[in-house]
């Protein structure tokens, strides 16, 4: 699964990711998924609700369990973060002048 930015779309969290496509299709209870991933169903729900950022221990956890590894779950955090700093300090970073090595 590609984490590819497509123009005008924002990047999504990792919980918009689980709660819309990837719990659905594995068709089994959240709480159910909290414990064989090894955290409380408040964790899950925070990520769910996009309360939360996926950590790389979490990133290794649903990695494991939905058997796609680590780095699709830390790039989407990665992006989903950027993003939202970007939109955050846009006005702040335009200030910020673009320096040249020396000749």
């Amino acid at each position: 699964m590609a984490t590819k930015n497509w123009p005008g779309l924002a990047p999504m969290h990792p919980g918009e990711l689980l709660r819309e496509e990837i719990l659905p299709a594995i068709g089994k209870p959240k709480a159910e998924i909290a414990r064989l991933l090894g955290v409380s169903r408040q964790t899950l729900y925070d990520i769910l609700d996009e309360k939360q950022p996926v950590t790389p221990a979490m990133a290794l956890r649903l990695g494991k369990l939905c058997g796609n590894g680590p780095n699709l779950w830390l790039n989407l955090q990665r992006q989903y973060d950027l993003a939202k700093a970007e939109k955050k300090l846009s006005a702040a970073i335009k200030k910020i002048p673009v320096l040249h090595a020396a000749e």
